[in-house]
């Protein structure tokens, strides 16, 4: 089925924005039962527009895919956020506000489905920040920008996966783990996974990337909805729920 895009802009009068999110949505076969929001990485500070080439965005298409593969045939539909700017802006969260405009929207089109968020570095303190969307029920964070100012309260009762690599030289490995031991008693559930030798863009154990972070969300559609997800796809996500030690997993 063809993809389906569109953006902020079209929402007010021409010219009068001068950049605006735009989401790439891959759709469902058959009816929807849930939606994965997919958001890309950025700068600290930076006004400049995010543009296709670039990048953070692109590095995220085939998480999309896959998603889409593994998880269209079963109802879900994947929404590819870019966003209006490629920074955070301090005060301005500049990409926070672009994903809530995008979950805004997926509850006008989907009211009540659970929504899954999906984000690499930048895009992994943007979806903790937004899952307190009342639809999200699962967050994904890859190599996620974290500090010690990270708010936790907007992950209780969702349950979160952080994979980082131990050769990050971009982010903090040792932020995210302090995150993840933070909100163990806040979060549903919480799973933190190292993998060994792998840096912040992803190019080591990219599979590992691809397929761990696609399968846990494909579990947490198919236990909230009954969605008939190929058992194949659950293999990866099911060892990583299946450790003693939730902390502790390495890969």
């Amino acid at each position: 089925m063809a993809k389906e895009r569109f953006s902020e802009a079209e929402e007010h009068a021409a010219g009068s924005m001068a950049h605006a999110p735009e989401v790439t949505i891959r759709p469902a076969e058959g009816a929807v039962r849930g939606v994965v929001l997919v958001l890309h990485g950025g700068r600290s500070n930076s006004f400049e527009p995010v543009r296709s080439r670039h990048l953070s965005p692109a590095r995220m298409i085939p998480f999309a895919r896959l998603l889409s593969s593994w998880g269209s045939p079963a109802g879900l539909e994947t929404w590819s956020l870019r966003n209006s700017v490629r920074g955070w802006n301090g005060e301005h969260m500049s990409a926070l506000h672009d994903a809530r405009w995008a979950l805004q929207r997926i509850r006008e089109r989907h009211p009540g489905k659970p929504v899954y968020l999906l984000g690499h570095s930048m895009g992994g303190l943007t979806a903790l920040c937004a899952a307190d969307d009342p639809q999200v029920r699962a967050v994904v964070a890859l190599a996620p920008w974290l500090d010690s100012t990270t708010p936790l309260q907007q992950v209780s009762g969702r349950r979160v996966l952080i994979v980082h690599g131990d050769a990050d030289r971009w982010t903090s490995p040792r932020q995210s783990l302090r995150y993840a031991q933070r909100i163990q008693h806040i979060a549903d559930d919480v799973r933190y996974v190292t993998l060994t030798g792998a840096g912040h863009f992803m190019f080591t154990k990219l599979p590992v990337w691809h397929e761990l972070s696609v399968s846990y969300l494909l579990k947490s559609f198919s236990d909230d909805t009954g969605a008939p997800v190929d058992a194949k796809y659950l293999r990866r996500a099911a060892g990583v729920l299946a450790t003693p030690s939730p902390l502790g997993i390495m890969q």
